[in-house]
């Protein structure tokens, strides 16, 4: 039976529309609902209520709708005050717990509180409280009428159309919506989607004749107010938190509160002095962290807050033109730019006039950009088609948030107008600044296996409570002292000090790198940066110096290449269409009388040598909406100039003359690899049309005949060589073309039939140190990768030069398009070492063009097969939408990414990551920014708006700073190993003392607490970090996690070493024959006077002794188990490979051998003093010697069952390191006997070590490639996508003949 519901507004719920009724308001005569069908009722609305916010979007999250219970609230009120309060530490912890425990389900739209979940593989919950703020419509874009019916919300709302009625009833007229805020988002109810979604500004699903004719008279201020209403202030608000917010959300860590109990329990138990540590400890370590976070705050807030309020003019719909504060811009304001420039408050599309924008916040390039007026289709129909506007599709029309537009153009009574289309954090820089303040947390498995550790700990300190109070109960001990004793064991196997030990090391590290001009501002990641095995470099500015250099030129005569020429400035080609091209193919301008532009042009434009003009404002009014820029040779390049001796004439421009003007300019497209210009010579009639760009795309614009045969050959010479070659084009425009016609003249009619003119051959020099440093990363098993936004032929001879694709292997370029006219998303395969072979006449595939798979024996080495992939940012956003199945096959041999906008470099990192690589990002720029922030370990070498998103910064702008961090980044995870592994051991050892003791009701005394705890473990924790990083990386990475097997048989090694010694000792002493349970008349030292004056001296000073300290077993365990805590130090504090050796860490060696000297020395020569104030009793001599005896017994096994049985056997048996070092989880297959390899068949099933698959993704597909008959694609073929209804696969090969 189908079910049809409606709503009730009197008690809010759902109705079956068959019994016309609300069962909740009134009977009816009809029977009630079944119970079946009401089970129904509530599973349609649980299903119908899960929804998406930002669906299909990067932060996509469910969304579910509760309202506040009061019952629940009294509960949890109830609980909090019997709990103590934990129960709101846990409902604090816990979002998702605190919303279920305080609030009931129910539908979105009525909702007071909605929780949200991300949808990634973090699952990570959040909570906000849904408000309601009046207005006059439910769209901020649409106009509000209030003498309608609306809807709001689901509710039917009436309005009278009485205008006395509505005077009346004034407050009616308004709707209430609903939004919520979200990491600076607001999110408005939806009623036509039945969810909350964003308010988007114009920068969606608006026609570009739209933005023309509906927008640019700019809005009245009643529009102006209702949409600020939705929009709010325009501003992109970092709010530094007060000192107190940081202190409580810092305090409130899971650790400090288990400090604060451990603390408030040690007070209890008069334990002052070791909790006075700990608390002196913990508020260093928070104020520490409180003045890092507050102070990367206050860089972003200033970051952000420079210029970000200034005062602007705005167009109002009755032709008003009112200054207001940028604040208050909405999208749809249109704002007037001021000739002397400013700092862009929003982003904008330009409406008219021209402007020289910065864009080095976005871009990282301070290079002026030249942004031009968006073009409007109704004026120009048939040269420019009406499409949907969009900031990253016109950009070149876009003025963005934060970049400073340096000086304007505009006609005579003209004004330069833009229109305001997104504000605040919706803006570019928004979006950045968003991606700063809520980073995708990063994952290391070196911090999950932590948590699993102490969670066993945690386990076994449940044993000791659950043993200490059955056993202080059948010995009736008093309740207090059970209940003190059985806490004071969790915070024994637990160790409280346990953050504080781990921060040792990652504060060392990060002063170390501090010297060498590296700066961290998040500390924690040094850890992760110690387990890079990929690491992307931008291209330009960091492999590469910043400029270009003109290496030469070579010009084509008659279809044929002339020699290479050095200089093109010379006087026999002053006037060739060649220099011509050269002197007006460019985006250069003058911006207070210096000449600005893209470096490659202004490198080209300084290589002839000419000058270039601007026109006046005057003079632009005389061409009717023209700016012709005139350029002309220099005196000194005048043949004229040559009868002239007076050198400072040589640089005065031709009175008359060569000049020519540039008429129209079709700017640079990345899309089309091209720019044009019209120009025209003074005095000719006929215009003349310029080219420049990619070789192979000019050469197809080109009369095949004017293109020389050996065009790929002579190309391919330079590429291979490194260099960037532009080529040049030509053609004579008809005469029939007016100034006027140039203007609407389409592109595509311009950039055909040209004639072939030559190449420009640029040089982008490495930086000195570049290749050194890839080398040594390689040698390290660490891949490198280039993600730059030059273009792709450059970045591959780059990558080529500097080793990071090596001679003899093959490129492949996978060039995705987009689905067209019904046709599929496909994938063109071409090889690059053989484009000028597969234009040939031979259709024929060179077999040795097909790279070769190699088997090697370790998977680190698959990275070094015979082949890459690159590909430009175009076709990456292709594949990423269409081919999600082959995103991990290309990115696990993607070398080169080219062409990459901002956010691309973020997803290729993530689709990195997501294949299991450890990712470093080293880049310059803002336009970093994201993948700096994504990457494991992101390396500016910037000082500016980078290095605020980036963990680390260099001094230095080099690239050498990469293997530094790693090494350093190894050290530092490796002595996070030793000191997690020693501290717990050190929990486990004082575990098994006081385990013992206990079971004879007996414990440590106070001062021995402290000396362990003090004089011993923090000692030892606080140097054995100071180990420096090796000298040099090595071929193997450390391992990630605690929870592998070397680890986990290191430190179970040595818990087992521990306990046989000390239970052996423990009981050992019970055989001796001087022993008796031990009173204050005891004296095992004098055995042939037990009742001498020693016992009376002792009588005195432990007559009170409630707790039972002093006897022989607490002294026997003392000092066994002080030895061991310093044995396991030594055994665990390796060096090489990864770090010095610890006889160079002095500060370690010195302090192991004074405490060493101190317990031998109070142990074989007591002391009095010294042994009352640590509760110690004399012993016979002999006993002493066999205490040294076990543990000298007990350092030898440590030291051969670590550096022998673990290292050299069983690591090589069973976890095989190969010839690097790498550590592998295969067996390998030496001549052994039969019982030797039935022992490693054993070792290998015990360590769940028999199957060969790797863990990490990208290894075992590596694994799977191999095999893989289809891949790598052959040359000339083709992937096509399948149409959705497909369900085998997303893709088929289709060879292309």
């Amino acid at each position: 039976m189908t079910l049809t519901f409606f709503f009730c507004c009197c008690c809010r719920c759902l109705s079956c529309c068959m019994y016309e009724i609300c069962p909740h308001t009134g009977s009816s005569d009809r029977s009630s609902i079944s119970q079946v069908e009401k089970f129904h009722i509530i599973l349609n609305m649980e299903k119908e209520e899960k929804k998406y916010v930002n669906k299909a979007e990067e932060d996509e999250m469910e969304i579910y709708g509760y309202d506040l219970c009061r019952w629940k609230l009294v509960l949890v009120t109830v609980g909090v005050i019997c709990s103590g309060g934990f129960l709101l530490l846990l409902l604090y912890w816990m979002p998702q717990w605190r919303v279920k425990a305080t609030c009931k389900r129910t539908a979105l739209k009525d909702c007071e509180v909605v929780l949200l979940r991300t949808t990634d593989e973090f699952k990570i919950w959040f909570c906000a409280k849904v408000r309601v703020m009046p207005s006059l419509g439910a769209s901020p874009l649409q106009n509000p009428n209030p003498i309608v019916h609306k809807v709001s919300n689901g509710h039917a709302v009436h309005f009278s159309e009485s205008a006395a009625e509505e005077n009346k009833n004034d407050s009616k007229k308004y709707l209430p919506i609903r939004y919520f805020t979200h990491h600076s988002v607001k999110y408005f109810w939806n009623d036509s989607a039945q969810s909350f979604d964003v308010v988007r500004g114009l920068d969606e699903s608006t026609f570009c004749s739209a933005i023309h004719n509906e927008h640019s008279t700019g809005l009245t201020k009643g529009m102006h107010d209702y949409r600020k209403a939705f929009y709010g202030v325009n501003e992109i608000a970092v709010k530094v938190p007060s000192i107190f917010k940081l202190l409580v959300k810092e305090v409130l860590n899971p650790f400090y509160i288990f400090q604060l109990f451990s603390v408030i329990l040690w007070i209890t138990d008069e334990y002052h002095y070791y909790a006075l540590a700990i608390v002196i400890m913990s508020v260093i370590s928070i104020v520490s962290s409180l003045y890092t976070i507050r102070k990367q705050y206050v860089m972003l807030h200033d970051m952000v807050a420079a210029h970000s309020i200034v005062r602007v003019s705005v167009c109002r719909g009755n032709q008003e033109i009112e200054e207001i504060l940028s604040t208050d811009l909405v999208p749809g304001d249109t704002m007037l730019i001021p000739s002397n420039g400013t700092i862009m408050p929003c982003d904008a599309v330009l409406l008219s006039g021209t402007c020289i924008v910065n864009e080095s916040m976005l871009t990282g390039e301070s290079v002026p950009v030249t942004k031009i007026n968006l073009p409007n289709p109704s004026e120009y129909p048939k040269a420019v088609g009406d499409e949907i506007y969009s900031p990253e599709v016109h950009k070149r029309h876009t003025l963005f948030c934060g970049t400073n537009v340096i000086q304007t153009r505009f006609y005579t009574g003209e004004l330069v107008k833009a229109l305001v289309v997104r504000t605040g954090f919706s803006t570019a820089k928004g979006q950045l600044v968003r991606s700063i303040l809520y980073p995708k947390p990063t994952d290391f498995k070196l911090y999950r296996d932590a948590y699993l550790f102490l969670l066993s700990l945690v386990v076994v300190a449940g044993i000791g409570f659950l043993y200490t109070i059955v056993n202080s109960i059948l010995n009736e001990v008093p309740a207090r002292t059970i209940i003190i004793e059985s806490l004071d064991i969790i915070t024994i196997t637990v160790p409280p000090a346990l953050p504080a030990a781990m921060t040792a090391g990652i504060v060392y590290a990060q002063r170390r790198l501090k010297k060498i001009g590296i700066f961290c501002i998040s500390p924690q990641r040094i850890n992760i940066c110690g387990q890079l095995n990929l690491v992307c470099f931008d291209k330009t500015g960091t492999l590469t110096e910043d400029g270009l250099d003109l290496w030469g030129i070579q010009r084509v005569e008659n279809a044929r290449f002339l020699l290479p020429e050095e200089r093109a400035c010379s006087e026999s080609l002053l006037k060739s269409e060649f220099v011509a091209c050269m002197a007006t193919c460019h985006s250069l301008t003058k911006i207070e009388g210096v000449l600005s532009g893209d470096p490659l042009d202004l490198k080209m434009f300084e290589a002839i040598g000419w000058i270039l003009e601007e026109a006046t404002e005057e003079e632009t009014a005389l061409h009717n909406r023209i700016m012709p820029t005139v350029v002309r040779p220099s005196k000194q390049l005048s043949p004229e100039s040559k009868q002239s001796t007076d050198q400072e004439m040589e640089l005065f421009e031709l009175s008359t003359g060569y000049e020519i003007g540039i008429v129209r300019q079709f700017p640079f497209s990345s899309v089309l690899q091209r720019m044009c210009v019209i120009a025209r010579v003074l005095g000719e009639k006929r215009m003349d049309a310029y080219m420049k760009g990619a070789p192979e795309v000019i050469a197809s614009l080109c009369k095949q005949e004017t293109v020389p045969v050996d065009f790929e050959r002579v190309l391919e010479e330079y590429t291979k060589q490194g260099f960037r070659v532009i080529a040049l084009a030509h053609r004579k425009l008809e005469s029939k073309l007016t100034w006027h016609k140039v203007q609407t003249i389409s592109r595509d009619a311009i950039e055909s039939n040209m004639d072939f003119m030559g190449l420009i051959i640029m040089q982008n020099k490495l930086k000195q140190e570049t290749p050194a440093v890839l080398e040594d990363l390689h040698k390290a098993n660490i891949r490198t990768v280039m993600v730059t936004g030059d273009n792709m032929l450059t970045a591959i001879s780059v990558a080529r030069d500097c080793g990071m694709i090596l001679p003899q292997d093959k490129v492949i370029i996978a060039e995705a398009l987009p689905p067209k006219d019904g046709q599929a998303a496909r994938i063109n395969w071409h090889y690059a070492d053989t484009l000028a072979k597969c234009t040939s006449s031979s259709p024929a595939i060179n077999s040795e063009d097909i790279p070769v798979k190699l088997v090697h024996e370790s998977l680190e080495d698959l990275q070094m097969t015979k082949y890459h992939f690159a590909m430009n940012g175009k076709s990456f956003a292709v594949i990423l939408e269409h081919f999600q199945d082959l995103v991990p096959k290309l990115v696990l041999h993607g070398t080169v990414f080219a062409r990459m906008a901002p956010d691309q470099k973020t997803q290729l990192v993530e689709a990195l990551q997501n294949v299991d690589y450890y990712v470093g990002m080293c880049g310059d720029g803002a336009n970093d920014c994201g993948a700096l922030k994504r990457a494991h370990g992101g390396i500016s070498l910037s000082e500016l708006e980078a290095s605020v998103a980036s963990p680390f910064t260099s001094r230095t702008p080099s690239i050498s700073c990469v293997p530094k961090l790693i090494r350093e980044g190894r050290a530092a995870l490796i002595t996070s190993f030793c000191v997690f592994k020693f501290m717990a051991l050190y929990s486990i050892i004082q575990y098994i003392t006081v385990t013992l003791l206990y079971s004879i009701l007996s414990n440590l005394g106070d001062f021995q607490f402290l000396f362990i705890d003090l004089a011993i473990i923090l000692v030892v924790v606080f140097t054995m970090s100071l180990n420096p990083a090796w000298t040099e990386l090595v071929a193997r990475r450390p391992p990630s996690g605690l929870i592998s097997g070397p680890l986990l048989c290191s430190v179970l090694s040595q818990i087992i070493i521990c306990l046989a010694f000390q239970t052996l000792g423990f009981f050992w002493v019970k055989q001796q024959s001087w022993y008796e349970p031990w009173t204050a008349d005891s004296d095992a030292c004098n055995v042939l006077d037990a009742k001498n004056t020693s016992s009376a001296q002792h009588g005195n000073e432990t007559i009170h002794d409630e707790h039972y300290i002093k006897n022989y077993e607490n002294t026997t365990l003392f000092f066994i188990s002080s030895f061991q805590y310093l044995i396991v130090a030594i055994v665990f504090s390796k060096g090489k490979p990864f770090r010095q050796p610890c006889y160079k860490n002095f500060p370690f060696v010195l302090s192991v051998i004074v405490l060493y000297v101190f317990i031998f020395f109070i142990m074989l020569h007591p002391v009095e003093p010294i042994d009352a104030f640590l509760e110690l009793v004399c012993v016979p001599p002999e006993w002493r010697l066999r205490i040294v005896i076990i543990v000298i017994l007990n350092a030898v096994v440590s030291v051969l069952t670590e550096n022998v049985l673990l290292d050299m056997i069983l690591w090589k048996v069973v976890f095989n390191r190969d010839k690097q070092g790498e550590s592998r989880l295969t067996i390998p297959q030496p001549p052994q006997e039969t019982g030797d390899r039935c022992g490693v068949c054993f070792l290998s099933s015990l360590f769940g070590c028999r199957e060969k698959t790797p863990k990490a993704k990208y290894m075992h597909l590596a694994q799977e490639l191999l095999v893989d008959p289809e891949w790598p694609p052959k040359p000339r073929t083709t992937t096509e996508a399948k149409v959705p209804s497909q369900e085998n696969g997303s893709y088929q090969i289709i060879t292309v003949t």
